[in-house]
């Protein structure tokens, strides 16, 4: 059985790591370099970096930052957020991230996700699915949680997976930020319906959280908030993990 990987994510908007709730009410919590080199030296098995507000304003993703994150990492570095192009994914590689995220591009022109991954490897390609619950199934939506579509999120984790993405980075908007624990539905849903690592995303507010999603079948956990604002540590999760019978890699 593979270790399950405890992902840590900085969301980050003009340069600075922010965190909010179901997208929005966003605070400073911090600068991503600094906040990257220390979660890597709790334990973290991978870094996440998102620039959250790219999309929607429609530019590029702060490479700049990245790039400097990117410096101080011996962890892998996933990198996204404005990526529209295998161009774009290109260059976020050439930054230093080894793997990249792409999100509202891949609803706009799914081909994308083929073109990235035959020019650079499926096993860099994450397709990035934010979701929203409504009724019995998921809505997705894009530009930062902003605009709806009509695709439910699991089929359309599935025709990630077929056109090339590696890896699904799955985010509850429900959840994000709420600290009530990981939409395990959604995360059974889709972990079940793909054969790529799923990574969930939104409502991580304790250790035991992780451990349900990974009960879900999620691969990779992404925690953030509980981190920030010193609720626990990635080595406290991972002691978690551990404990309940899980592998996952020592801190």
């Amino acid at each position: 059985m593979l270790s399950r990987r405890i992902v840590v994510c900085l969301d980050v908007k003009a340069g600075r790591v922010v965190k909010g709730t179901a997208f929005v009410d966003l605070r400073d919590v911090g600068d991503p370099v600094a906040l990257a080199t220390r979660y890597e030296a709790e334990g973290a098995d991978e870094v996440v970096f998102l620039d959250i507000a790219a999309s929607a304003e429609e530019r590029a993703t702060l490479l700049d930052v990245a790039r400097r994150t990117a410096e101080q990492l011996f962890v892998p570095l996933t990198i996204g957020g404005g990526i529209g192009s295998a161009d774009d994914v290109g260059r976020a590689l050439r930054a230093g991230a080894d793997k990249v995220s792409i999100n509202s591009a891949a609803v706009r022109r799914p081909d994308v996700l083929s073109e990235a991954a035959d020019r650079f490897g499926a096993q860099c390609v994450v397709a990035s699915i934010d979701a929203r619950r409504e009724g019995s199934s998921w809505r997705v939506y894009v530009k930062g949680g902003r605009e709806r579509t009509e695709l439910d999120a699991v089929q359309w984790a599935q025709e990630c997976a077929a056109r090339g993405a590696g890896e699904i980075l799955l985010t509850s908007i429900d959840r994000d930020g709420a600290r009530t624990g990981y939409d395990l539905a959604l995360t059974h849903a889709v972990s079940h319906s793909v054969s790529v690592p799923v990574v969930a995303s939104g409502g991580a507010g304790s250790a035991e959280h992780v451990c349900e999603v990974f009960g879900a079948g999620a691969d990779a956990a992404l925690v953030a908030g509980i981190l920030h604002d010193g609720v626990t540590t990635v080595r406290a999760v991972k002691h978690a993990v551990a404990r309940s019978g899980l592998p996952v890699r020592a801190a």
